[in-house]
Order: C-alpha cells, then structure tokens, then sequence
C-alpha cells in the first residue's frame, strides 16, 4: 500500500508527506491521545508546520490507513477510526487483508467498502491517486 502511494506521490510531486507507522500523531489533549497509522498522509502546508519540532505530530493526518492484523479486534479498529475522525482527518482507509477489502471513510456516515472489484482512489486528499484493490492483495 503505502509503495503505491509513494510512488504516486513523487511522480506527481503532489504537495503531501507521507509518514510510517512509527509516526505518532497527537489527536486529542487531556488525555492524550496518541495514534500512529500504518501509513499516514499529510498536506505539505501542515507538514511544514511541524519541521523543526521533536515529539509526535501535532494533529491528525489527512489520511490514515490502517492494515488490520489477525490480532486487532473490531472494537479496536473502531476506536482507531473514531480517533481519527473526531480529531480532523479527511479521510480513513481500512484494509482487511483476509477478507481483501478496503473501507473507506470520509465521515461516520460516509463510509464505503470497496471489493477486488472496485477502484480505491485518494479523493480530495490525493486527488488523481486510484488503484484497483486487487492489486492491494497481490491480484
């Protein structure tokens, strides 16, 4: 996944920052709640923002993606997209390998999953980007 979208990324020179999972992002204070995703997004204005300071990014991504493993929970990836969602992001990508989907969040109530069959594209956060999800998978 985030091989697809990197390349994507440099060939367009499109103004988003791509972070790894090790990236943890400050999505809400008091307690802090702290998410890294898989794969992570960012638009290059808020990106910026961030250089020169140390610690976890300030904020949400624009778009996370989360790859579920055989040991999260559907109440864990639940709270990881509410997480992201409540905190600002634009967009969440979940990707179910054992099933071979991917569902796609733009709001609690605009939620889309996607079968080998279907087209996965960036919207508004990569606009351009779309891959078809068997190639997700390997298919």
């Amino acid at each position: 996944m985030a091989v697809l979208i990197y390349t994507f990324v440099r060939a367009r020179r499109t103004s988003v920052s791509l972070y790894a999972a090790e990236t943890g992002f400050i999505l809400a204070r008091n307690p802090d709640t702290v998410r890294a995703p898989d794969v992570a997004f960012v638009a290059s204005e808020r990106a910026a923002q961030q250089r020169g300071r140390s610690g976890f990014f300030e904020g949400p991504p624009d778009l996370a993606v989360e790859v579920v493993s055989p040991g999260d929970t559907a109440e864990d990836v639940e709270a990881k997209v509410l997480d992201y969602l409540e905190a600002g992001a634009k967009m969440v990508w979940i990707v179910r390998p054992r099933t071979r989907t991917v569902t796609v969040y733009h709001s609690l109530r605009a939620v889309q999953v996607l079968r080998p069959g279907d087209l996965l594209d960036g919207g508004d956060v990569l606009p351009g980007f779309a891959v078809p999800v068997a190639t997700l998978f390997g298919g």
